[in-house]
């Protein structure tokens, strides 16, 4: 079968031919870094459910001026829209109403983190621990903080808590496993990957983490596999198609690598793993090639 990803002329100019494939394989990993999806679907926090209708939430809150849980709920469907300051106002009304509220600590901390106030995002897990020390999302959520933090023992310790806590959450195990790739510990990584994807099979995530770490101890086969499944679960995801280009570009496969690393340069131009690779496999900017 072969598939039209005719790249733009204009758009797409070709790179020198890098020395080594292991800067690449860094560059890619560094992306790697996220939740699966919707917080709803495995996050730290309690999030409330993405479909909900902010309007209804808005009448509720109108209702019920003095109830935390709706501030908090409606703050939840805020942070997930990216709509940061109203979602922080929510949580801190929700706060104040209910200073002993564990949730909302937690859904701010995960607002904090990502908007890189990783000081704060710890102050408000920490507090939620305090409040609720069986709390499985906060001890999640604070691994995640001490990873980005470079403190690996710590984050450890959290992800194992939040683990014995909750077994059923494919997110602690896809969060362990980043750990465990950045330390080089890819076959750790790997089961813990594995897990993950036993628990959420719908996500790409795990599957294209679990592709580096198999990557990274030279099994570019079983990396091709994941890399398979991950771009037909998410066929938008750039990191999933500059990794299986290379996937195949390390089991010789040209044509599959440089087809693979157009579809990313197609989601992003400028995404240079890709512009690499492609290069280095001999793509030429219009021709079609084979992806699967």
């Amino acid at each position: 079968m072969r598939s039209a990803v005719a790249m733009s002329r204009r758009r797409v100019r070709p790179l020198a031919v890098l020395a080594s494939v292991a800067p690449v394989l860094a560059a890619i990993a560094v992306s790697g870094c996220a939740t699966l999806g919707a917080p709803s679907g495995g996050d730290e926090t309690s999030y409330g459910p993405s479909q909900s209708n902010l309007t209804s939430l808005t009448e509720v809150v109108d209702k019920h001026p003095d109830d935390p849980q709706a501030y908090n709920m409606r703050g939840s469907v805020f942070g997930e829209t990216g709509r940061t300051e109203q979602a922080l106002a929510d949580f801190n009304k929700a706060i104040s109403l209910d200073p002993n509220y564990a949730q909302a600590y937690a859904n701010r901390g995960l607002l904090y983190r990502q908007t890189k106030k990783l000081d704060l995002a710890l102050a408000d897990y920490n507090k939620a621990l305090s409040i609720d020390g069986n709390y499985a999302p906060a001890y999640l959520g604070r691994g995640v903080v001490y990873r980005q933090q470079g403190q690996g023992a710590q984050a450890l310790q959290d992800f194992n808590r939040a683990i014995a806590l909750k077994p059923d959450n494919a997110q602690s195990y896809y969060d362990r496993g980043l750990l465990y790739q950045i330390q080089h510990q890819h076959q750790f990584a790997v089961d813990d990957f594995t897990t993950s994807i036993g628990l959420a099979p719908q996500k790409a995530e795990p599957r294209v983490a679990r592709a580096l770490s198999y990557l990274a101890i030279g099994d570019a086969k079983s990396a091709a596999a994941d890399l398979d499944e991950a771009v037909q679960i998410a066929p938008a995801s750039l990191q999933a198609w500059a990794s299986r280009g290379l996937a195949y570009e390390r089991l010789g496969q040209k044509d599959k690598a440089a087809g693979s690393y157009a579809k990313a340069l197609n989601i992003s131009e400028k995404y240079e793993p890709a512009k690499a690779g492609f290069a280095r496999v001999g793509g030429k900017v219009g021709q079609t090639y084979q992806t699967f």
